[in-house]
């Protein structure tokens, strides 16, 4: 009797389709304002390391992606709204952030660097930064870390770091905190000088997580799974290195 009524609630399971869920097309959604991960070029077409490296696992994982530009602060409310099925946007794999989403495995993680006008001093510690200006994304992991670390900062968050360099420059900001390759990138490398990093690079799990993963909804197991599979493939077959190495001299893995 318990065999017959095992094999008929697993037939009943098979027909009201609770099995795993072939997926054949993919949303992603990426920012488009942190280069060089994602940006947006002339002609208004998303590009960088996210973009590659997103058109990579859907080829991996053999279903059609289309990207979604999306501003920062909709991320983790339009994955949960069913705008898009996933993000690829360096959103940091954190405690805090899985409360509510999921991840995939991390596919990169470069540490966090304060950057500053040349010759700007800094000490992490509340009382060097007491009334000091620090820029950050907002909602990121830069901003948790400042807010836990620096009660007494003046801490200043924008919606992108486009305008947070911008406000370095003029000097209504003391020190902008972002993704140690996004900074190089979008300030120092372009400032011939007048700006560098200032300070350690910064990976404490504690603010920082595991790395960038893909960002899931909950229950979506089966999608998670496709991608944790296609980054190890990406990984061992070089097409990985081969995006890595178009946009940085080091392995953005990590370790």
């Amino acid at each position: 009797m318990k065999k017959l009524l095992l094999t008929a609630i697993m037939a009943s399971l098979m027909v009201t389709g609770v099995q795993a869920k072939e997926w054949k097309q993919v949303r992603v959604a990426v920012e488009g304002a942190y280069p060089p991960f994602n940006s947006v070029d002339a002609n208004g077409q998303l590009h960088g390391f996210d973009v590659d490296i997103t058109n990579a696992l859907c080829e991996q994982m053999k279903v059609k992606c289309t990207i979604v530009k999306q501003d920062w602060d909709g991320m983790i409310p339009g994955l949960l709204a069913r705008k898009f099925d996933a993000i690829i946007s360096t959103m940091d794999i954190t405690e805090e952030r899985k409360k509510s989403i999921d991840f995939s495995q991390k596919y990169q993680h470069v540490p966090a660097h304060f950057a500053a006008k040349t010759g700007t001093k800094i000490e992490l510690t509340p009382a060097f930064m007491k009334d000091k200006k620090i820029a950050v994304q907002r909602a990121t992991s830069m901003d948790t870390y400042v807010t836990d670390n620096f009660p007494d900062a003046t801490i200043k968050r924008y919606g992108s770091y486009d305008d947070a360099y911008l406000d370095l420059k003029s000097g209504r900001v003391d020190y902008v905190l972002a993704d140690t390759a996004s900074v190089m990138e979008g300030l120092v490398n372009k400032s011939n000088g007048a700006y560098s990093l200032v300070g350690p690079g910064l990976s404490d799990k504690k603010w920082f997580g595991e790395g960038a993963g893909v960002a899931l909804r909950k229950g979506d197991t089966d999608l998670k799974n496709m991608f944790n599979k296609a980054i190890l493939d990406i990984r061992a077959n070089g097409k990985y290195k081969q995006i890595n190495d178009k946009y940085f001299k080091f392995d953005v893995y990590g370790e």
